[in-house]
């Protein structure tokens, strides 16, 4: 049998001792190391003339002594947009819900007490457990409507007062909502 050539052992002893060495190598330091002391949270309040802390013990230090402590990193800082006050006409009155979706179960509402809703431009109002067809507005140009599997969806796309009329038991409950 031929032996291999030894020009392709000169290069891999050298890769051989190397790995070797590495491997005998621990990859932490000597000695083991152990986990910090947990200490609970600084209270928040203001601890002027409070009592200081209780001094605990921490291995390797001496008796009743804390272990030094650098000042914890201040939290950062938020810049504030300041934006002027809107006028009273662009202001959405208090009572408004702005452009949200409201949804109205039949099944667990009293029509009956519900007059009047506001909305900002782009709200909507989800009627559920109705037919097709039964819902009506008298201003058709102010919204856009849908309806799918027993729920209408009427988007307010204009600002103005539409009304809604529900059909329900026998009887057709007008709700008015004004939109902002």
């Amino acid at each position: 049998m031929a032996e291999p050539p030894r020009r392709g052992r000169r290069r891999a002893a050298p890769a051989l001792a190397t790995l070797a060495v590495l491997a005998g190598t621990p990859a932490c330091a000597d000695r083991p190391v152990s986990p910090l002391p947990v200490r609970p949270p600084a209270p928040a309040a203001s601890t002027v003339g409070a009592a200081p802390p209780p001094t605990t013990t921490v291995p390797g230090t001496s008796t009743g002594t804390r272990p030094s402590r650098s000042p914890a990193p201040s939290p950062p800082t938020r810049s504030r947009t300041v934006r002027p006050r809107a006028s009273a006409s662009t202001a959405l009155p208090s009572a408004c819900l702005g452009a949200v979706r409201y949804d109205l179960v039949l099944a667990e509402t009293e029509l009956a007490l519900l007059k009047s809703l506001c909305f900002a431009t782009g709200g909507v109002l989800r009627i559920r457990g109705i037919g097709p067809g039964l819902v009506t507005v008298d201003r058709a140009d102010l919204v856009s409507r849908s309806y799918e599997a027993g729920v209408v969806d009427i988007r307010f796309v204009r600002a103005g007062t539409v009304v809604v009329t529900i059909p329900q038991d026998g009887r057709t409950y007008p709700i008015t909502v004004v939109v902002v």
